[in-house]
């Protein structure tokens, strides 16, 4: 089997750049998200520069854009999301206490242990801690955070690093990717060329596409649960959106905890049907008009590939393989696609009688012999042998046995 050099430089080089990224996963946080946002943000510059507008300018305009975009954002949710969170915290022993109370006698007889006997309450606030002490959940993650020194320099550099690295990607993306062009040997221009292009639509699928998926249900659910006066209605819209990225996750996460909220919450069930009512239009939203109109057939990702990727990437490089695992995942799709349409239309998967090492011998052709049926000339010859034969042989004939 002949192994090419290019072939060997290239598995050397990805080796040595997964290496590299889990030795310096740490410090990868703000250079992914600046290529997130610029990768977010090329489109737009180019429509700009459509527009007779400089590209450094187009660039900085976009980046102003998205960076006021996330700033009201954070000021808008930020706040409300500590509040809820903090209110979680100080109900979550008494939600747990009624739970206790309303299920333990339907577990019981199949579990066959008292449930309603467990101190849940006592459990709770042991596990919760400080948590659960704390009066505000915001500034007692402040008081965590600046407890570590490095926890400090890491934040620092992410919030400084990341608009400076976005702007200049931006602004040179369109260099970047000419230059890379350049680099790609000339025999196989046409197949990586095409090869880039199917990875970018499914990066744009996913990127582009699922992240406002995610955003529009959890806005969706967080609207009509806070319409519905369900108390962490932002926390659960939230949640429910968040795992939207796995299909039904969102949808059934979402439902079970919008539910035992509501219950909790009114003391009846026509509330809880009500919040079931609101996850199936979401849930139909999604199927019908968002995911088609925002996302398409383009990504393809079975839910256990998309589990199996998110745990893999946190595990290897941290935060930083969970920002890359799914976009990575979605590009690779297109390799492992690319490489079994050429297995299929290889001669090795096809086989040809040339090539085959294996050789079985067939049995000689003969004359087919006519059907023979009962009355006819040839059934009748073949009867005459037969019994010409039996009387010809002494050992099959009746007096030469008795004999």
């Amino acid at each position: 089997m002949k192994v090419s050099l290019g072939g060997v430089l290239l598995l050397g080089s990805v080796v040595v750049a997964l290496l590299l990224l889990n030795v310096l996963s740490p410090m990868m946080t703000p250079f992914f998200l600046g290529a997130l946002l610029a990768y977010l943000g090329d489109p737009w510059v180019d429509r700009l520069e459509r527009w007779r507008i400089g590209r450094g300018l187009a660039s900085g305009l976009v980046f102003l854009a998205i960076a006021l975009l996330v700033a009201v954002a954070l000021m808008l949710f930020i706040p409300a999301l500590a509040h809820e969170a903090t209110e979680l915290l100080k109900g979550l022993p008494a939600t747990l206490v009624w739970l206790q109370a309303r299920l333990a006698p339907l577990l019981t007889p199949w579990i066959g242990v008292d449930a309603g006997g467990m101190d849940v309450r006592g459990l709770a606030e042991e596990y919760l801690g400080d948590w659960e002490q704390s009066s505000d959940v915001l500034g007692y993650l402040l008081g965590q955070l600046t407890a570590s020194g490095k926890a400090i320099f890491g934040g620092v550099m992410t919030l400084a690093l990341t608009p400076v690295v976005a702007f200049y990607l931006m602004r040179d993306w369109d260099s970047i990717i000419e230059r890379l062009d350049n680099l790609i040997p000339r025999s196989q221009l046409v197949v990586i060329r095409s090869l880039v292009r199917a990875g970018d639509d499914m990066l744009a699928a996913f990127i582009r596409g699922q992240l406002l998926v995610m955003i529009f249900l959890g806005l969706f659910y967080s609207i009509g649960l806070g319409l519905l006066g369900v108390e962490m209605a932002l926390i659960i819209g939230l949640v429910a959106g968040l795992a939207s990225v796995v299909p039904y996750l969102g949808f059934i996460l979402g439902l079970a905890l919008a539910s035992l909220t509501a219950a909790y919450q009114f003391q009846d069930w026509l509330h809880p049907a009500y919040v079931l009512g609101i996850f199936l239009v979401g849930q139909i939203l999604e199927g019908s008009v968002l995911t088609p109109w925002l996302v398409g057939d383009k990504i393809g990702l079975h839910p256990v590939a998309v589990i199996f990727a998110v745990l893999a990437g946190g595990q290897l490089f941290g935060f930083s393989g969970v920002l890359l695992a799914l976009p990575v995942t979605a590009v690779l799709m297109v390799l492992v696609r690319f490489s079994l349409q050429q297995y299929l239309q290889s001669q090795w998967y096809q086989g040809s009688a040339e090539s085959s090492s294996v050789t079985v011998d067939e049995p000689a052709e003969s004359e087919p012999q006519a059907l023979t049926t009962p009355g006819s000339e040839a059934s009748e010859a073949k009867e005459e042998g037969a019994v010409t034969e039996l009387e010809s042989n002494p050992a099959i004939d009746g007096r030469g046995v008795e004999e």
